[in-house]
């Protein structure tokens, strides 16, 4: 959250400088706007949600539409640019030749964490996991390859350009459209883009507080945080993580690239480690599945590649989560030339700090509550279940009793089969 609230301080610089206007403010106005959603409960987030990622989706697909029209030369200054920055200065920005680069998706564990408040979770749960794959390849995949066609990445117009800070602008897509000799589109696009920063924070509030809530739920937390409102919003738990994004005040003392530069390490870090966690959880289930004889047909979403797809991935992410930041023990030029140092701690400090952080939480809390692993044979599976199945069944008669009072059968239909996907 203090990472989106930081990148909401930076993208408004575009508009007015931090000498005008101290990122303070704004920081101050997103924090009570995602605290004021998350507090009156689910249904609001998810109001909320929806329509901010239905403007989402229909300014992607533009951008993404006016990206490939502007590399073909369809731009005012006609300029047909082709694949012309991937030959120079290069596809990508590397430290070392031949160059690499690490790129990974974060954020698609927000399915798993709403489980607890869908509505027939074994339904919708699938299909959002499966559909997330599409949505991934549409917008991310594409808008990259298309910017990529745009820009080169030693643009002085970037704001995270090696060697330029200044005047810089923090979206990618604005700088193209700029370059492009297109004036007035920026700012909506600007506007656009600070909308998207705001989900980003709502939502990164709602996994926190569901997270903190579980955990006290199952005694793995203090009890006090499971203390919800009269919508059954954990508040205790809403306003211990709303604390952390105090965190994103540091941009007011500093420069808020650099500080948002700071927050993507941490993040990026405790996200690998999540989804180690993840996979490794993965493996250990179907362990367990297995073990006990329960039947594939029974599962109502099955991993493509298996326990085995489970561990290469958890691999991977365990080498990444150690080498993605090697950068901070390169020199720059003027270390090289004696004039610095070879060591920039402050990226290693928060490239790193989540590693220890996480080794002594797992065994810190294996020692305070003498846990043991338990045996496949000896797992819980099915406690809970019967509740799941209760519910499940009184709200598929509940629902299929009003689509045919309401006769919404067709147009639900259509809206499952050919809009779905993308909203």
């Amino acid at each position: 959250m203090p990472n989106q609230l930081t990148a909401a301080a930076l993208v408004i610089q575009y508009w007015v400088p931090a000498e005008r206007i101290n990122p303070g403010v704004w920081i101050t106005i997103f924090l009570a706007a995602i605290i004021t959603v998350n507090y009156f409960g689910v249904k609001i987030f998810g109001e909320v949600e929806f329509w901010l990622s239905s403007v989402k989706v229909i300014v992607v697909i533009g951008l993404i539409i006016l990206s490939l029209v502007l590399a073909v030369g369809g731009g005012p200054d006609h300029d047909v640019k082709g694949f012309r920055y991937w030959k120079n200065p290069g596809a990508f920005a590397s430290y070392l030749p031949p160059g690499g680069m690490f790129f990974a998706y974060l954020g698609t564990e927000l399915v798993g964490v709403t489980v607890g408040e869908a509505q027939n979770p074994r339904k919708v749960i699938p299909r959002a996991i499966k559909l997330t794959f599409y949505r991934i390849l549409v917008f991310y995949v594409l808008s990259v390859l298309f910017i990529g066609m745009n820009i080169p990445y030693n643009s002085p117009e970037l704001a995270f350009a090696v060697g330029h800070s200044v005047g810089a602008s923090a979206s990618p897509f604005v700088v193209a459209i700029k370059l492009a000799g297109i004036t007035t589109l920026p700012s909506v696009v600007n506007g656009a883009i600070l909308l998207f920063v705001f989900s980003a924070a709502n939502s990164d509030l709602y996994i926190a507080t569901r997270t903190i809530y579980g955990l006290a739920a199952d005694g793995k937390a203090p009890r006090a945080f499971s203390r919800t409102n009269a919508a059954g919003v954990p508040v205790v738990a809403l306003a211990v993580s709303a604390l952390f994004g105090g965190l994103a005040y540091l941009s007011c003392a500093d420069d808020s690239r650099v500080v948002f530069g700071y927050f993507v390490n941490l993040v990026s870090t405790f996200g690998l480690l999540t989804w180690i966690s993840i996979l490794i959880a993965h493996v250990c289930f179907v362990r367990v599945r297995v073990a006990q004889g329960v039947p594939t047909t029974s599962m109502p979403c099955m991993a493509p590649l298996g326990s085995k797809g489970s561990i290469v991935a958890a691999g991977f992410s365990v080498v990444i989560a150690v080498t993605k930041n090697f950068d901070v023990f390169l020199c720059d030029g003027a270390a090289a030339q004696g004039h610095g140092t070879c060591f920039n701690y402050r990226h290693f400090v928060t490239g790193y700090l989540g590693l220890p952080i996480y080794v002594m939480l797992v065994v810190g809390y294996k020692i305070a509550k003498k846990t043991k692993r338990a045996r496949p044979l000896e797992a819980d599976l099915f406690t809970g279940k019967d509740k799941i199945d209760r519910e499940e069944e009184d709200f598929v008669a509940e629902e299929t009793r009003v689509r045919r009072a309401q006769g919404r059968a067709g147009g639900t239909f259509f809206y499952r089969k050919f809009l779905s996907w993308l909203f």
